[in-house]
């Protein structure tokens, strides 16, 4: 498509002037309006907007230089070219005159045809060129006033902003104005504890140009943002830095995203180190079992029938990890449905308290119940919903010190729901663990004599599960070593009249004792049984013991040759009784083995360097066992 010729108005009183400059530009295939007087020329430029003016200074009604100085005031027009003429103000001060009056250029009479056309086709040039670069800075400003980055530019070397986008308002939280007036005041607004390293890049601005750096803001309501801020140098054509461009983006969120993700890997290695030392705990007693089925002489029989025993019971653990797991996958996956029925409240309690019975009687724990008088129906599956309060009873016997008290109490609330707690008196929780307990593969942080039991995910299964219900579990804790409440809330379906049921049976966890001299400890009673067993096929007299708080007066009764210590002792920090017992003289000869369901090349340096002679990951083989009683 052909473009239209390029308009010009060509003003000017004197008929044959006007018509010879007319043919002029028209030859050189410009496009011509007339005007004879100012007040009409300025009605052409308000109607045509032609690109250039060619405008005579004598007019007989207005003045040209008064024509001029209203099209450049006017706004509309101000970018109209204006290219004055004059026959007879031909002078130095009248070219002068002309051009401050806001002409683009001024010829005088006579003007040859090429000298007109030349400067026509320059002012045009020049116009195009301001076009272009106005249509550009325009672009560059819809681009920066839309984006949410903050964009500057600065002068170098006084680093004074010559533009800030106006993202900067609500990314700063700070005006724009006031940084107008103070050209450093966006650096109030950098955190008090990142602002001295900022600083100092810009003070070292004109000879480092550059940089990419990661710091907080903090806004006046106390908000924290995180920022990624890009400094770059623009140079000009003799290539010397005399700006820099500027970009700041918020990276909160991906800081956020970053934290999160940091969260979720220490969850995986803490998860599968945990997964390892539960499934090596049950696999230690189930080897030692398996090794004595095969034994003869006296006693075999009694021995052969306790490791079957022993085996079916940590089976039977391990059988329970494995289920925890595929539910969570379940539940993650939607697979999970619910057999719903009408289910007596007290009958799930009882369940519950007969599944977790067994650990709270070996703990030696007091179990208090007090459920409402009435019989209340829930509707849900009674086989999830015993599991729930199993998990959670077991949760308070397995957390809390032997000998403590335990309650489970349930009342009915006037939005028709029931609470059931589940306290103990047991090692707390910290109130920053609290928001994330029921977190997948999440673990309260524990006191550093104890180590972390369970993988991590009953809480998690046990609150879905409930939510599943249409209840919620929460948590609540004054702090380490002050106890935990776990409370379940569920819709009540009907209450009736009668007693609810729960059992709750007690008994004293049976002391258990054995007979090269080895003093054996570990909480676990499967595992220390079976380990007593098989010292004494091998040969070796065993002397066993649950409590780890006695080690050193049985070690001065019995004057053993090793002792063989769990690491993961409830109550006791087996690296540091490993000390203890180095430091007291007359134990020190003692040889010292560590046997722990945790193997990594760091626990096993973390051991040796508490002063065990030895390392033994469960299940330890039979030739690692005699080699590391004997140090060899």
């Amino acid at each position: 498509m052909t473009a239209k010729p390029t308009l010009i108005l060509n003003v000017d009183d004197n008929d044959g002037a006007r018509y010879a400059k007319t043919r002029i530009l028209q030859s050189a295939g410009f496009r011509v309006v007339e005007a004879a007087n100012g007040t009409d020329a300025l009605a052409i430029v308000a109607r045509d907007e032609p690109a250039l003016v060619l405008l005579d200074v004598k007019l007989p009604d207005i003045n040209g230089l008064e024509v001029c100085r209203r099209i450049k005031a006017d706004p509309a027009t101000a970018c109209v070219l204006v290219l004055q003429t004059s026959a007879a103000l031909t002078g130095r001060d009248d070219k002068i005159r002309g051009l401050e009056g806001g002409a683009d250029n001024y010829l005088a009479a006579p003007i040859e045809a090429d000298e007109l056309i030349a400067n026509v086709n320059a002012l045009l040039r020049m116009r195009q060129t301001q076009d272009e670069l106005r249509d550009s800075e325009e672009r560059f400003r819809q681009l920066t006033d839309t984006i949410e980055d903050v964009f500057w530019m600065f002068s170098v070397p006084d680093a004074t902003p010559d533009y800030v986008s106006p993202a900067y308002e609500a990314l700063w939280g700070r005006s724009r104005a006031l940084l107008a007036q103070r050209h450093d005041d966006w650096l109030e607004g950098v955190h008090p504890d990142d602002r001295a390293q900022l600083a100092a890049r810009w003070a070292a601005l004109a000879t480092e140009p550059s940089y990419d750096e990661e710091y907080r803001l903090l806004l006046p309501d106390g908000t924290v943002r995180w920022v990624r801020d890009r400094l770059r140098p623009v140079r000009n054509a003799k290539d010397e830095v005399y700006r820099v461009a500027r970009i700041t983006s918020d990276i909160s969120h991906r800081k956020e995203m970053e934290a999160l993700l940091r969260a979720a890997d220490s969850n995986k290695n803490e998860f599968l180190a945990t997964l390892a030392h539960e499934l090596r705990n049950p696999l230690s007693p189930i080897r030692n079992a398996a090794a004595l089925l095969g034994t003869t002489g006296d006693g075999a029989s009694e021995r052969q029938a306790r490791a079957k025993e022993v085996i079916t019971r940590q089976v039977d653990h391990l059988a329970h990890l494995v289920d925890d797991l595929l539910d969570v996958a379940r539940i993650s996956e939607g697979k999970i449905a619910l057999r719903r029925e009408e289910v007596n409240l007290g009958a799930v309690i009882g369940q519950a308290i007969e599944t977790a019975g067994p650990l709270i009687t070996a703990r030696e724990h007091r179990l208090e119940v007090h459920l409402p008088h009435e019989q209340i129906w829930v509707s849900g599956d009674p086989v999830r919903l015993a599991q729930s309060m199993g998990n959670l009873l077991h949760n308070a016997a397995k957390f809390t010190p032997k000998g403590g008290r335990l309650g489970v109490v349930a009342k009915l609330t006037d939005s028709g729901t029931v609470r059931i707690s589940v306290q103990d008196n047991g090692i707390g929780i910290a109130e920053d663990s609290l928001p994330r307990i029921f977190g997948m593969f999440t673990q309260a942080a524990v006191p550093p004599d104890r180590a972390p039991e369970g993988l991590g995910i009953g809480l998690s299964l046990v609150s879905r599960l409930l939510e599943m219900h249409g209840g919620r579990l929460t948590a609540s804790s004054p702090g380490i070593g002050l106890g935990s409440t776990f409370t379940v809330e569920l819709p009540v379906l009907r209450v009736e009249s009668g007693p609810a049921e729960a059992r709750c049976e007690q008994a004293k966890a049976p002391g258990r004792a054995g007979g090269l001299r080895v003093l054996l400890v570990d909480d676990n009673a499967d595992a220390m049984e079976m380990m007593g067993f098989l010292l004494g096929e091998m040969g070796h007299e065993a002397i066993t013991t649950q409590d780890a708080h006695n080690i050193v007066a049985l070690a001065r009764a019995h004057k053993p040759d090793v002792i063989v210590l769990d690491i993961g002792l409830p109550g006791v920090d087996g690296y540091e009784l490993a000390r203890m017992i180095k430091r007291e003289p007359e134990l020190a000869a003692i040889r010292l083995v560590a046997h722990t369901g945790y193997g990594s090349p760091e626990d096993r340096k973390k051991a040796l360097d508490a002063g065990f002679d030895a390392h033994l990951v469960k299940p330890a083989e039979l030739d690692d066992l005699e080699a590391a009683l004997r140090g060899k």
